[in-house]
C-alpha cells in the first residue's frame, strides 16, 4: 500500500488528512485514482501540486510507486 498524505490545500479539496491506495500506481495513476475518490476540486489540485516521495522530490510521475511508500501531496503555497 502506498500512503498519500495531504498538505493546506490539498487537504482542504480532499476533506481529510491522509489516503491509501494500493502500491504500483504511478504519481499520475494516483491522481485519477484520489480524483475519482474525492472529486475534481482535489484532482485540479494535483495538477498543479509537488510530491514528495519518502521525503524526496519526485518529478517523473509515470514511474511505479512501491509497497510501503508515502507520498506527500504539496500544493502551490501563496506568501512572501
Amino acid at each position: 500500500m502506498i500512503t498519500v498524505r495531504y498538505f493546506a490545500g490539498a487537504r482542504a479539496a480532499a476533506g481529510t488528512d491522509h489516503d491509501a491506495a494500493p502500491a504500483g500506481f504511478s504519481l499520475d495513476q494516483l491522481a485519477v485514482e484520489l480524483t475519482s475518490r474525492r472529486g475534481e476540486r482535489l484532482g485540479t489540485v494535483l495538477k498543479a501540486a509537488s510530491f514528495l516521495v519518502d521525503g524526496v522530490a519526485c518529478h517523473d510521475r509515470s514511474e511505479a510507486l512501491p509497497d510501503g511508500v508515502t507520498v506527500d501531496v504539496l500544493p502551490p503555497f501563496a506568501g512572501g
